[in-house]
């Protein structure tokens, strides 16, 4: 077992940013009706080499819970065509949003997407106006995903050590 360092960071009012969006190939899109199938695609494609792995333990129908219930909502960023990126937000809670999955596809890695599919996640969980939004970043992800998230205006208030 390997000890994960998780960061835990919040923002409790929505931030003013400013960003370029995506070239004009790149298109932002809600999963109305989402699949497992398709999920599994996005999450093993962004996620596999930053150590996601929960909801690869999951069942189809414990996942199709998640990925369908009203409360959770899942974007995908397409790129000339295809999925490059997505976001997954998580209003299950009372007055927060949890950004709960939040990446791109390994081709699209420096390419100036990161930062215009953040700022647009966080634009989106800012709707409802809850109290606070909240992401997890552990030392596995991304080299600049921890100061992306505090550029965007996230502010980090725990740090956990986690066995896994």
């Amino acid at each position: 077992m390997d000890e994960v360092i998780v960061t835990y960071l919040e923002m409790r009012s929505r931030p003013s940013l400013t960003v370029t969006r995506p070239h004009r190939a790149g298109m932002l899109l809600r999963i109305e009706e989402p699949t497992t199938p398709f999920y599994r695609y996005l999450y093993k494609t962004i996620g596999e080499r930053w150590g996601w792995h929960a909801r690869t333990e999951m069942t189809d129908p414990e996942l199709l819970a998640i990925i369908s219930d009203p409360l959770v909502d899942v974007f995908v960023l397409y790129f000339g065509g295809v999925p490059a990126g997505f976001f997954e937000l998580d209003r299950r809670v009372t007055d927060e949003v949890e950004l709960v999955h939040f990446g791109l596809a390994p081709e699209f890695i420096g390419r100036g997407l990161g930062k215009p599919l953040l700022a647009s996640a966080i634009e989106t969980a800012w709707d409802d106006t809850p109290e606070r939004v909240w992401v997890k970043s552990t030392n596995r992800d991304h080299p600049r995903g921890l100061l992306t998230y505090q550029w965007a205006g996230f502010v980090p208030y725990q740090e956990a050590r986690v066995r896994e």
